[in-house]
């Protein structure tokens, strides 16, 4: 089995960087300074207990990827390039070549059963960075992060049993699941703070609006009949494994909005997360201005290219307030 991670940043770099040292053939797809910085140097791979520079093959785009019969695809990127990495991957592989939705939100699934025959869901947890062209990081000093994965909709299959496995050799913890999806929806009501703190510093006032949003998606989920998993099974999943250490002296910084932000992406995630509960609210007759609230402002510090954690939480506020007087 070769693993084909599409999207080798933060979260694909390091799961290819784990499962390449463990002896797994991997080949990674990238773009722009960090392609050209992986060709170049080699992927240089940092976690709490060094710094490692791999020689992973590294390719721009799926068409200069030769696909062989044993391939599976990764889906690393985040949400809102989901879909053209979807058109650029079915140009040149076979529909029925396995696809693993290693994202963030409940979205890419459907993106992808759209194109190709064999889907599977992986809920993701998992701290990594992608700051410096073809450099990623880890700061988990045990194991790496929780990879459950399971076919989508629902169920298990051989496929996924070897690919959990394989996993689990490489330092995670990956249980194969037939209902992995309530795991990516519970997840996805955690990612409700990823957009607050990329546009608004920490504080214990910023952390009261996060808990609001947490709410509405809750309450959307039960308005649409949504099974999720609470946060006592989440923090029982997660137990001890994923102990914090230091890269470079340095703690994690910050979530994957915050370094979209930090890198001037110009883009952000939040139409998937944040407007995921957006859109099942305005499915379900469920108000949501806290969410409503987050995914505008995020999208606009993102597309304005302005400064991480840079909004005053007034303004934040400030919003939600308008957004409640339009429902």
């Amino acid at each position: 089995m070769r693993f084909i991670i599409y999207g080798a940043g933060g979260i694909g770099g390091v799961i290819g960087a784990e499962l390449f040292q463990a002896g797994h053939a991997v080949a990674l797809i990238a773009r722009g300074p960090h392609l050209a910085a992986i060709r170049e140097n080699g992927l240089v791979y940092e976690n709490p207990h060094g710094s490692y520079t791999l020689d992973i093959p590294a390719f721009g785009h799926p068409s200069e990827v030769s696909f062989e019969e044993n391939d599976v695809v990764f889906l690393t990127m985040k949400s809102q390039h989901t879909l053209g990495a979807l058109e650029d991957l079915r140009a040149v592989a076979d529909d029925d070549i396995p696809v693993i939705c290693c994202q963030n939100g409940v979205a890419n699934e459907r993106m992808a059963l759209r194109r190709f025959k064999n889907v599977y869901a992986m809920v993701v947890y998992l701290p990594a960075h992608a700051l410096d062209p073809g450099v990623v990081q880890t700061h988990s000093a045990k194991i790496v992060g929780i990879l459950d994965a399971g076919v989508y909709p629902r169920g298990i299959d051989p496929l996924i049993e070897k690919v959990t496995a394989a996993l689990e050799q490489a330092n995670f913890s990956a249980k194969p699941d037939p209902n992995v999806m309530r795991w990516k929806y519970g997840k996805l009501i955690l990612n409700m703070r990823n957009a607050l703190f990329a546009i608004c510093a920490r504080s214990g006032a910023a952390r009261a609006i996060g808990l609001l949003a947490e709410k509405e998606a809750a309450a959307c989920y039960d308005a649409a009949g949504i099974d999720y998993t609470n946060q006592d099974e989440l923090r029982e999943r997660r137990g001890e494994m994923m102990a914090r250490g230091k890269v470079k002296g340095q703690d994690r910084s910050g979530g994957s909005s915050w370094q979209s932000i930090m890198k001037g992406s110009g883009d952000i995630e939040a139409d998937y997360l944040n407007g995921e509960i957006v859109l099942l609210g305005r499915l379900h007759g469920v108000p949501t201005p806290v969410n409503r609230a987050l995914q505008r402002m995020a999208n606009d510090l993102a597309r304005t290219k302005g400064e991480a954690q840079s909004m005053p939480l007034a303004e934040l506020e400030a919003q939600i307030e308008i957004e409640k007087s339009r429902f």
